[in-house]
């Protein structure tokens, strides 16, 4: 451990341990999961409380995956420029007034709203409490560290959607939603009296443009996927949405190519390494992330489980999170990075497969194997994936590659979320065309395409409402189907990641260990 470099803390009074700091980021990164897990298994009594369509209850995942991963670089580099002690505190506050705003929401528009300040706040906590442990740790004492941070995300997943049941089931939904509120106000007590202020004396402030057109060419993609499959991908909202959002992302990258201190530095995707840890950090929103939220509305909303053995199942997808980082961390000194990640990528792919082949109201002793494998097997980059994301930059702009990092972690999970719900919505439209009683209707007509998103949001009554003549067997039968189609899909691109992630982050260096990926700089 050493003092930081960039610190502009000027104090004769002895620094406090740098555990105290690793504390404070741990229970911040405890609390993410939850927010993000929570509201998908009370998402049902949310519906029930609050009302909405598909298209606003989608948004309670995704107005905190966007706001969250649109603004991590920004978070960075304001942290770097302004003081991270500063950024984490404030983010944390952020946090807590989304939280309080969310169970006052008198609707589902004003509470998609709480959840978006919630998703800054968090941006704004994770970016600057990582870039701050990169100032107090070197070497193996900051792989650990970060080996850490893995864990508790592990914790905050394996017990978020168990808590949630059990909140939801005895106090309501409101409870769901201060439970990881009061993680961040411990993560915020303990960081406003443990840590120390620090900041890049080099740093040049926010990229205002690079960050506008960033989050805005984001949030236009996430609109358009979301509003597809209730207006048609031929809509002209969806396509005009889709349309800036790629003018937007043309702009940003002129943007960043022109200033002379960009929020993205575009050069370092010229290292093979450093687009490898990107792709590694994109990897568990298909094939972990989305099955946080589309198995909570299969098992409650679809096949009438109670929330506490939804919470068991989902236990045992995300359980092993919370084991298999420090065991990551340990093969990381015997194996390379590339080859322990692409193991666990083909083991994940494995359990995806498995999955679907699991009908609808399939036993848990059957679904616990693939749960398993999957939660284990993303378990293993999972655990190297936050040290590795700050060693390919210098230590100090580490705010910056740890926005980068966890820029395209988040985004990706939201974008993930976004195509994935998607493409489910317009498989099973597909297939409720070819059941008989359907008649003359098309995947196409407006009662399959609303009866779709029903289905694939959890309203199974509401479904079989507009679709007079079927029985709930057959429905479910055809969301089983398109399911098992949508896993396979998942478990082919899984597979491509691991032999891409294997060849971009395996030679001599990754070799060596943890440590030594850890402390090179891509430079």
């Amino acid at each position: 451990m050493s003092s930081s470099l960039s610190s502009s803390a000027s104090s004769s009074s002895p620094a406090p341990h740098p555990y105290w700091l690793l504390a404070a980021v741990c229970l911040a990164a405890i609390g993410m999961p939850l927010r993000f897990t929570g509201p998908a298994v009370a998402l049902p009594a949310i519906h029930a409380a609050l009302g909405g369509s598909p298209v606003q209850l989608n948004w309670v995942t995704n107005a905190f995956m966007l706001s969250f991963g649109g603004t991590l670089m920004a978070a960075g580099a304001l942290a770097d420029a302004y003081g991270r002690k500063r950024v984490f505190v404030l983010g944390l506050l952020l946090i807590l007034l989304g939280s309080l705003f969310a169970v006052c929401a008198p609707g589902i528009v004003w509470f998609d709203l709480a959840r978006a300040a919630q998703g800054l706040g968090a941006a704004a906590a994770f970016a600057a409490g990582t870039a701050a442990l990169a100032q107090v740790f070197d070497g193996a004492a900051r792989t650990r560290a970060f080996s850490l941070i893995g864990t508790s995300f592990g914790a905050g997943l394996a017990s978020g959607a168990l808590l949630a049941g059990w909140l939801g089931e005895r106090f309501g939904w409101q409870a769901v939603m201060w439970s990881p509120a009061l993680v961040s106000l411990a993560a915020l007590a303990i960081g406003a009296a443990c840590m120390r202020e620090s900041r890049n004396p080099q740093a040049m402030g926010l990229d205002v443009p690079g960050t506008l057109s960033f989050t805005g060419a984001l949030s236009l993609l996430t609109l358009g996927v979301l509003q597809a499959p209730d207006s048609g991908w031929g809509s002209p909202w969806v396509i005009g949405a889709l349309a800036g959002a790629v003018l937007l992302g043309l702009v940003f990258v002129a943007i960043e190519r022109r200033v002379a201190h960009p929020m993205l530095d575009l050069t370092l995707f010229r290292y093979p390494r450093f687009v490898g840890v990107q792709l590694l950090a994109s990897a568990p929103a298909y094939a972990f992330v989305v099955l946080l939220v589309l198995l909570p509305i299969r098992f409650v909303g679809l096949e009438g489980r109670d929330v506490a053995e939804t919470g068991r199942l989902m236990l045992a997808l995300s359980g092993l999170i919370l084991v298999v980082p420090t065991l990551a961390a340990w093969l990381a000194h015997r194996f390379s990075a590339g080859a322990i990640s692409a193991v666990g990528l083909l083991v994940c792919a494995v359990g995806l497969y498995a999955l679907g082949r699991c009908a609808p109201g399939a036993a848990p002793r059957e679904l616990l194997l693939p749960l398993l494998l999957i939660g284990g097997g993303i378990g293993l980059p999972w655990g190297l994936m936050d040290g590795l994301a700050v060693g390919v930059v210098p230590r100090e702009r580490a705010g910056m590659a740890s926005g980068i990092f966890n820029t395209v972690r988040v985004a990706g999970e939201g974008i993930a979320l976004a195509l994935v719900g998607a493409a489910l919505t317009a498989l099973v439209a597909a297939r409720l065309a070819h059941l008989p009683g359907v008649g003359a209707m098309a995947s196409g007509s407006p009662a399959a395409s609303q009866a779709a998103q029903q289905v694939t949001t959890g309203g199974l009554q509401q479904a079989l409402a507009l679709l007079p003549g079927l029985d709930r067997a057959a429905v479910l039968q055809v969301y089983g189907d398109a399911f098992a189609t949508l896993l396979l899909g998942l478990a082919a691109v899984t597979v491509l990641t691991a032999v891409v992630v294997f060849a971009f982050l395996r030679g001599e260096e990754q070799a060596q260990g943890a440590e030594a990926a850890l402390n090179c700089p891509a430079s």
